[in-house]
Formats: C-alpha cells, structure tokens, sequence
C-alpha cells in the first residue's frame, strides 16, 4: 500500500514522484522515489531498474543529482529509488554516520537493537518489489544498480537471488565489506561475529559459488579518495577471476567518489540495462 504521494514532477515527458509508505518488513514508514517514464502512459508494463544509495543517502540523493530520468525515458525503463534504512524515533541509531539509519548496509540484522527495523535485504528482494509492481505500470523484468554501500548491496543482492534480475552495475562499490573498515564496522554491529554470516553478504565471497554468471558491471573512479582503503576493487577482480566470473571493471580517470561521477557514466549504465531487460 502506498500511503502518501510526497512530489509529482514533470521530467523528461515522464513524472518523478515520491512515495512515503507503511513498511511491514522493516516496522517504519519508508520513503522511496519513483521515475515513471513517458511511455508509462501508453498502458504497457515496463521494466525496473532498482538503484541503492549509500552510505547517508535518501532516495534524494539519486532522483536529483544523478540525471538519470533523461535517459530512463529514452529507453522505457522505470526507476525506483528507495531510502537506505529504515528511519524514524524509534528505529535504532549510532553517533557518525556510517552505522545506523542512512546506513542499513542491506543486510538483514540479527542483533540487538538492531534486528527489530534493520531487514533492508528483504525489503529490497521482496517487499519493495511486490509494491512497486502492484501499484504502477511494472512489469517483473528488474535490473539492479547502486553506489558504495548501495554498489555492495546491488552486487550481492544479485549474486544471490539468480533470475531475479536481468543485469547489475555498481558504482565504487564496497566490493569485500568483510575486509574494510565500513563493512567491518557495520557487519560486527548488525551481524555479530558470525563471519558465515559476512560473508552472505560480501561480494567477493559469493562470485566463488554463483549459479547464475550474471556480468557485473563495476564503473570506479581512479581519484576516489576511498579506492584504497574502503573499496579494493582488485579483491573483486581477482575473486572474479579466479571463478571465471564475468567482470567488466572500468577504472575512470579523474572521477572521484561524487555524483558528478555517477552523472558522467549513468547513461552507459541505463544503456547496459536497456539491452539485458528489453533484450
């Protein structure tokens, strides 16, 4: 059910719009941003791309800065843009801003205080999905993408649910969470010290054992003041190479960590989309 309609913005022929709706998974109301392309009003289902923010990030950062709407016009695909935690007064939180709401890391949680709102992996593969299908012109053709923390929950979300998605790519992605800083810090306090547990979430973990060989798309700026010390695109390249995983990793000279660099290269990425899901 979606509760309340937020914005109703022309774009691109289209409407970008926000949603505010009653999540039973994660127990809040949740916010997410919807592009409805022109060829939405011709009646016809269409595909959906899911794109996850990351770490501090709502659905705003994406809907207003990535110029995405251009291009999810010019190939029918609509865009769906959810927050990246559950958020509210009585949802768990932590001092910084890399735990705790703006920073749900999609994972299911398992501890305390945590476990009772933090379940953004089955918000994302199942909840949102059925609602977003319900209630607009959507067809069940999905695509996945995301940046940094949303990069990681886009790769292993489709490493681990093969024939859900058509395609994946991620931008700067934190592609072994298990072995920097951020995905440390989050999985220890959502995940305890289950490394099983790590590693179900962990891209570089799950190419090993991958049934689907789904093509990643991984785009990362060479500048990226996080690229050595959060990121480690190499771990994900080498794990990919080692299963035969197929990889397409573009270093992009120049680009840093922003949304100046999603802007550059979103249209390549709704292009790659465009031909797996209306292929």
């Amino acid at each position: 059910m979606l509760a309340e309609r937020l914005e109703h913005r022309a774009s691109f022929g289209g409407w970008q719009e926000v949603y505010r709706h009653p999540s039973r998974v994660l127990g809040c109301d949740m916010t997410l941003g919807v592009y409805l392309p022109p060829q939405a009003q011709a009646g016809a289902r269409l595909p959906v791309l899911y794109w996850l923010s990351g770490l501090t990030c709502s659905e705003q950062n994406f809907i207003t800065k990535a110029g995405a709407q251009r291009y999810a016009a010019e190939h029918g695909i609509i865009l769906v843009a959810p927050d990246t935690s559950p958020r509210g007064p009585a949802v768990a939180d932590a001092d910084g801003y890399d735990l705790g709401q703006g920073a749900g890391f999609y994972v299911n949680a398992t501890t305390e205080p945590w476990a009772r709102h933090y379940r953004m992996y089955d918000y994302i593969v199942d909840e949102l999905p059925a609602l977003v299908e319900a209630n607009f012109p959507a067809s069940d053709v999905r695509a996945i993408s995301g940046h940094s923390m949303g990069g990681h929950g886009a790769l292993t979300i489709a490493l681990r649910n093969p024939g859900r998605y058509r395609s994946v790519s991620a931008f700067s992605p934190i592609v072994a969470p298990s072995q920097v800083p951020w995905g440390q810090k989050a999985f220890a306090a959502y995940l305890g010290d289950d490394r099983a547990a790590w590693a179900r979430h962990d891209a570089t973990a799950l190419v090993a054992g991958a049934s689907e060989r789904l093509p990643l798309l991984v785009d990362q700026g060479d500048a990226d003041e996080f690229l050595a010390s959060q990121l480690r695109p190499e771990l994900l390249q080498a794990a990919c190479g080692a299963a035969g995983h197929p990889l397409q990793l573009r270093l992009q000279p120049g680009y840093d960590h922003s949304y100046y660099f999603i802007s550059s290269f979103i249209g390549e990425h709704i292009a790659h989309h465009a031909r797996a899901m209306h292929g």
